[in-house]
């Protein structure tokens, strides 16, 4: 179950800041280059399902499409311009989505993580909602907000809470060190996390937004090895601010080392400029902190966007 005050969720380990630390943050920032904007086209549009083992595109930040076992699931998905209350202003991206949205397939379901901008947009889940009325799946306190954007097939977890996706498929809600709210007066009122997929792949772990923590340890006991761990490596500088709840190359190296999935695949980066990091540094910074840390070669990568990755039906 997660913590909570009856007011409040919070973190196992607990960390807070507050508008003090913000401040300081914005007047002493040093962000590394960014381009304006990388031109690149988008990818093929891509199968209507995928019957045995799994195919998983990147579509950029924190959205993949995952097809498995003849269902098609979208995480944190976002098409937006712009990850921010109002759509003139707040951060804008650099890339644009690596699969349009016309050549999606039908989504069956979505994963949402927690409620922050640059993973909940509501322009593109209504968009979703009216093509297709997918399942919504968020952590506590999520569903009221969600029905209310008219989204009709929204539900709520609790940390390891599970859903049925199909018969012998599900979703489980997990752990994740971070934080919520979408303006200052909501701060941790919903419940963030990551999800965890039974796959005929084998297990599929969406971390969502996170620092690292000893969570990790708990889901490598109760999940399993995974066949695939989607990892945040981007938006962690400076680390007196971000270290807490987001990991940089490095803590993401070190979750790989502790979950030990088939594989693992970089996100949460070269799509809006969020924190001071340089937009090439988390693929460079990762590649060092895997060799440094002796990780297996080719177990964890960075996506292609907009190009399907395969995993074959666990043995």
């Amino acid at each position: 179950m997660a913590l909570s005050d009856g007011r409040v969720f919070r973190n196992e380990e607990v960390e807070r800041r507050g508008l003090r630390d913000f401040l300081r943050w914005r007047l002493d920032r040093r962000p590394g280059p960014w381009p304006e904007r990388v031109d690149a086209e988008p990818g093929p549009a891509p199968a209507p399902c995928v019957v045995a083992g799994l195919a998983l595109t990147f579509v950029g930040h924190s959205t993949f499409l995952l097809q498995f076992d003849g269902l098609n699931v979208l995480t944190d998905p976002i098409w937006s311009e712009r990850c921010s209350p109002v759509s003139f202003i707040g951060p804008r991206r650099v890339r644009a989505p690596a699969l349009r949205f016309d050549d999606l397939p039908r989504i069956d379901a979505v994963l949402l993580s927690h409620d922050h901008y640059d993973h909940m947009d509501r322009p593109t889940l209504r968009a979703l909602e009216e093509r297709w009325s997918p399942l919504f799946l968020a952590g506590l306190g999520n569903k009221a907000r969600l029905k209310g954007w008219g989204l009709r097939r929204a539900e709520e977890l609790d940390w390891w809470q599970e859903i049925a996706l199909a018969p012998g498929r599900a979703a489980r809600f997990v752990p994740a060190r971070h934080f919520s709210g979408r303006a200052p007066w909501d701060r941790d009122r919903t419940l963030w996390g990551g999800f965890a997929l039974t796959t005929s792949a084998g297990v599929v772990y969406f971390a969502g937004d996170t620092g690292r923590g000893r969570f990790l340890d708990e889901l490598a006991e109760r999940l399993g090895r995974p066949a695939l761990a989607l990892m945040p490596i981007g938006a962690y500088e400076p680390r007196g601010s971000m270290g807490p709840v987001h990991m940089n190359p490095d803590d993401a190296a070190l979750a790989h080392l502790t979950l030990k999935p088939r594989l693992s695949v970089g996100m949460h980066f070269g799509t809006f400029r969020l924190t001071d990091e340089a937009y090439d540094a988390p693929p460079l910074k990762l590649a060092e902190a895997l060799a440094a840390r002796a990780a297996p070669a080719g177990s964890f990568v960075i996506p292609e966007f907009g190009r399907p990755l395969r995993l074959e039906p666990a043995a």
